[in-house]
This record gives structure tokens, sequence and C-alpha cells, in this order.
């Protein structure tokens, strides 16, 4: 992850739609922000770029679908995909990140919050791409706390 403080875009990649959320400048928290359609791709690659640009982000997220045991099938191949052309068109480093069950916890999510199903539809991509990107942040202030953390030596 880019060492300079600064938003993080994280994408939900699906076959139709690509949820994007978005952290704030301090990257304590994932918002949900929109959900773009997925086709044509070079329409949905320049919205993205856009908003990149816009919301001056310093690195993106791209949740990556693997297997329930952990393999890159064919989704994850297209996302890598996906994320290979972004990052071609992109100024920032483009990250994957293990998305597994992230749809289901949205879903969930918008349950619990007593959303009506129609609602949960046009956010569901949204949402899960906020989780995404929570999960990523946590993860990488979790690395960064154990590597500030003084070491000590064991001389029982």
């Amino acid at each position: 992850m880019s060492t300079e403080p600064g938003r993080v875009l994280a994408l939900d990649v699906g076959g139709r739609r690509i949820g994007v959320a978005l952290s704030d400048t301090r990257r304590l928290l994932a918002t949900p922000l929109t959900t773009l359609r997925a086709e044509p791709r070079p329409r949905a690659l320049a919205e993205l770029v856009k908003l990149a640009r816009d919301y001056e982000v310093t690195d993106v997220v791209v949740g990556l679908p693997l297997t329930l045991n952990g393999e890159v099938g064919p989704q994850a191949k297209l996302v890598q995909a996906f994320a290979d052309q972004l990052k071609a068109q992109l100024n920032v480093p483009v990250h994957l990140f293990d998305e597994r069950l992230t749809t289901v916890a949205a879903e969930r999510m918008m349950v619990e919050l007593g959303l009506r199903p129609e609602q949960r539809k046009a956010r569901i991509d949204e949402v899960a791409a906020s989780i995404i990107l929570q999960d990523f942040l946590e993860a990488n202030r979790e690395r960064a706390n154990a590597l500030d953390e003084p070491q000590f030596e064991d001389n029982g």
C-alpha cells in the first residue's frame, strides 16, 4: 500500500456491475460510493479512472473472488485481467484482496438494516465493495502495528 496518506478506492467487480467504495483520507472508514455498469468495459474503466482522479485516490483495491478453498477460479481470472487493465490506466498501486463471502456479508447486513429486496439489489455491490475496503484497511493497519511493536527476545 502507498505510504502517503490518502483515499483508497475499492471495487467489487462482477459481470454486470462494479460496486465502488471509498475510504476517508485517514484510511479508517470505508463508505459505499456508487455502482457502475461493468460493460462496455472501456467505459467502465474510464469512469473508474475519473473517480480515482476526482477523489485523489492513492491506492485501489480490487476484490479477488477466490474459491472457498482459496484457489483462483475462472471468475478470479477475469477479475485479475480487469485489475491489470485498470492498473495500465492509473498512476496508483492496484491491489488484489481476497473477497470471499463479502457479498453474503453485505446481504446479511442490509437485511438486518431492514432494507427491502429492491433496495438491497440496487446497493449490494457497493456495500460489498465497502466491506472489502474495510477488511483491507484493517488488515493493513494490523500489519503496520505488528511492524511497529518492539520485538522481545526470550532470554529464558
